[in-house]
């Protein structure tokens, strides 16, 4: 069987999905695994509140259950790692989620990290998360860029945003590496890290590179 990491964005916008499969391009490579990036049409248009966490859960554990004889493993494409626990009842296989992946990679690479969310609303549900983790001492900040997820394709507006906002996290709260914190900004890693000097964590990618190790290894 070849092997195959699934991808799933929990929401319903295509949109995302297609910055999603771009952004994990330089993760393929010869010989496996495949991304697979798949969108959960019952999902929201866009995940930013408790409300949209909760109702996802149980289409995306059927859909990852659906999907467990031809999957090497999964990928949870949304900062709030919906479902994150419960998809790991459902199959044996590694589901990983990118909040937890992105933060991780971050801790690599600087002290202290800033998260760029996008909405206000969002915040307080991320930092429950992050107190979770355990790594509230390490984190330097977080800030909106106020989008919705369906706003982040308009392109000039949404980097120009995102660049204001990552330099309040970096000047303003000393944050040394900065996490983008929705699988929508995807396409906006490299400009922003050229803007501002500092490393730049897309937490899809991050996610993906290990789900691309644990495969490997478990095949090897």
């Amino acid at each position: 069987m070849s092997q195959r990491i699934l991808v799933i964005n929990p929401n319903s916008t295509q949109a995302v999905t297609d910055g999603i499969h771009r952004a994990l391009e330089p993760l393929r490579l010869p010989g496996g695994p495949e991304f697979e990036c798949v969108t959960l049409r019952e999902g929201p248009p866009g995940i930013q509140s408790q409300r949209d966490v909760d109702g996802v859960i149980g289409p995306m554990t059927k859909l990852i259950a659906e999907r467990d004889r031809d999957c090497s493993a999964f990928v949870i494409a949304c900062y709030s790692d919906p479902g994150l626990f419960s998809a790991r009842e459902v199959t044996n296989k590694p589901v990983l989620g990118i909040s937890e992946c992105g933060v991780l990679t971050a801790l690599t690479l600087g002290q202290r990290f800033g998260v760029i969310a996008i909405l206000a609303q969002s915040i307080p549900r991320h930092l429950r998360y992050l107190g979770a983790m355990g790594v509230t001492d390490r984190l330097a900040a977080e800030l909106p860029v106020g989008l919705q997820v369906t706003e982040l394709a308009d392109a000039g507006r949404t980097k120009q945003k995102m660049i204001a906002t990552g330099r309040r996290l970096v000047e303003e709260h000393g944050a040394h590496v900065i996490v983008m914190g929705c699988a929508g900004m995807a396409q906006y890693r490299a400009p922003l890290e050229d803007a501002l000097g500092v490393p730049v964590v897309e937490p899809t990618q991050a996610a993906a590179g290990m789900a691309l190790v644990r495969v490997r290894l478990n095949g090897a």
